[in-house]
């Protein structure tokens, strides 16, 4: 490697070797790398910090004098964001703390200790509670420590140049998908020219999905979208896992293939600079995050345009096999029946018995889904369109340097489907996380209506209000179910500061004369939810 490339050290060519190993035996993953000098030595630990968090352990073996001490002084430094902190070798006082603030730091050096015994006497276990861990010389107390562990072994090359290094990362247990991520990303990375960039947390949506805002020293910026493939998950009373019979995306190619679509019929889906999409990585443009909303509450005039992008798109012949990438097609799934159903059955699964007070019956299960079959026998049956599933506020991105309807750019689509064009007009005039007035839900589904006649004088107004009003009640419905299940499943109590706005839209809908048998199953079933304020 040339000495001169050490603002990163995992350039494109690098040797290296990676593989896990499961089975009976505990998963590892590898990673090896050959550093030319310290500066490299130094980087590679201010890489290490994006992945490290409080509760790890990463154990340095490997030769003695190759640079175990270098690289723990360069990441408690690149922790504690102070170049010039001391950071003495713990050789004699065997464990230093560091009260660095993501995450505070114990580094120890083992070297002299007598067993794992002694550890207790320097108390170890309460010094470790909620750090991150460093230890060198690991091999003097293996018992002691977590077998989820990094290791990360220095060797010296004495044939080749004096500063160079050869390091062997080696993910134990559960770190072992997290070293083979962090390869995968620097990898990506590098070879797309961004190897240099800070990595800075996004704030995700309640999704699975992460995302990374990365920003080179040049000022230019992009996002990274972290989607591994993920596993269906357990089957729904025998039938399929919910992912399944909801139609999700299971990996990035979906989000490849729609993106790809939108930008080839003119919209501001982000560019694809790169993509790894075996592991589940997209290096994207950067939209910026000018909202369509202020202080809470939509812009008409930015609404306006996002309504007339849907009427635009609804009115265009689309395709419904996309190119993901060369001998790669997607089929956007239907957005049948059977997913409609799974995701309604959300509210009767998780927000009766675990918000509403009371599970109910399989009578009222058995009469929701009949009521739910011959209300969307319609729907199902209708012409389809991309249903892009999410088209809302927070996937909404204003970009005021473009024209027209280029200024809209369209994030999460991953999950789209042939369905209603209703649809998602409905997830844009009734925002679960935004408040829009009855008074603009109307304007907007007039202007919807009208720019659809403009493109097809037979359009059918009444037909597409009684769709509206049929599906804008079915995501309400699903939505009630799905924050529930991320406040009661995955602690995301926040959600539940949406309901009184969806039981706000949800009353709208069931006010329309399609739903008189639904609004009286609610009435019967979840009074609270369609009772008068």
């Amino acid at each position: 490697m040339d000495e001169t490339m050490v603002s990163s050290p995992f350039p494109a060519g690098q040797a290296a070797a990676s593989g896990t190993r499961g089975g009976g035996e505990a998963a590892t993953a590898t990673w090896q790398l050959d550093l030319p000098n310290e500066a490299a030595t130094q980087r590679l630990a201010e890489v290490l910090c994006e992945e490290l968090k409080a509760g790890d352990l990463v154990t340095l073996s490997g030769d003695l004098g190759a640079g175990k001490t270098t690289f723990a002084r360069s990441l408690i430094r690149t922790l504690a964001g102070d170049a010039g902190l001391e950071v003495p070798s713990p050789t004699f006082t065997l464990m230093q703390l560091y009260d660095t603030a993501c995450p505070p730091v114990v580094h120890a050096d083992f070297y002299r200790l007598g067993g794992a015994d002694e550890l207790t006497d320097l108390g170890w276990e309460e010094a470790c509670e909620g750090a991150l861990v460093l230890v060198e010389w690991p091999q003097k107390a293996e018992e002691a420590l977590s077998p989820d562990r990094l290791d990360i072994a220095f060797h010296l090359l004495p044939h080749e140049h004096p500063g160079r290094r050869r390091i062997v990362m080696t993910g134990y247990g559960r770190f072992a998908p997290r070293l083979f991520r962090l390869r995968a990303i620097r990898t990506l990375l590098d070879a797309a020219g961004w190897g240099d960039a800070e990595r800075r947390h996004i704030q995700g949506d309640a999704s699975y999905r992460e995302y990374e805002r990365l920003i080179r020293p040049d000022g230019a910026t992009a996002v990274l979208m972290i989607s591994p493939p993920r596993p269906p998950g357990p089957v729904l009373r025998g039938i399929k896992p919910y992912p399944i019979a909801a139609k999700l995306a299971l990996t990035v190619h979906p989000f490849v293939a729609v993106d790809k679509g939108l930008r080839a019929l003119g919209f501001s889906a982000p560019d694809i600079y790169a993509a790894d999409l075996d592991t589940g990585l997209l290096l994207l443009e950067d939209l910026g995050s000018e909202p369509v909303i202020a202080d809470g509450s939509p812009i008409p005039e930015r609404y306006r345009e996002a309504t007339l992008l849907l009427a635009k798109l609804h009115g265009t012949t689309l395709p419904d096999v996309l190119p993901v990438a060369d001998g790669i097609d997607h089929v956007i799934p239907p957005y049948d029946l059977e997913a409609l159903l799974t995701e309604v059955e959300l509210i009767i699964d998780w927000y009766a018995p675990h918000i509403g007070g009371k599970a109910l019956s399989a009578v009222a299960r058995a009469q929701f889904n009949t009521l739910w079959t011959r209300l969307l026998a319609d729907v199902v049956t209708a012409p389809s369109t991309w249903t892009l599933r999410d088209f809302h506020s927070p996937n909404l991105i204003w970009l005021p340097e473009r024209q027209g309807l280029a200024r809209l750019g369209l994030l999460d689509f991953q999950d789209a489907v042939l369905g209603h064009p209703a649809y998602d007009l409905a997830a844009l005039l009734q925002d679960a996380r935004v408040t829009v007035p009855a008074e603009l839900e109307l304007s907007l589904l007039g202007a919807y209506a009208r720019a659809r006649q403009g493109q097809d004088p037979d359009f059918d107004v009444g037909g597409f209000a009684a769709a509206y009003a049929v599906l804008a009640a079915q995501r309400g419905t699903k939505l009630f179910g799905t924050f529930a299940r991320l406040a009661k499943r995955d602690g995301k109590s926040i959600y539940l500061n949406h309901l009184p706005r969806l039981r706000t839209y949800l009353v709208r809908n069931l006010a329309h004369p399609v739903l008189s048998e639904l609004r009286l199953w609610y009435e019967t079933h979840l009074p609270a939810l369609v009772a008068d304020t």
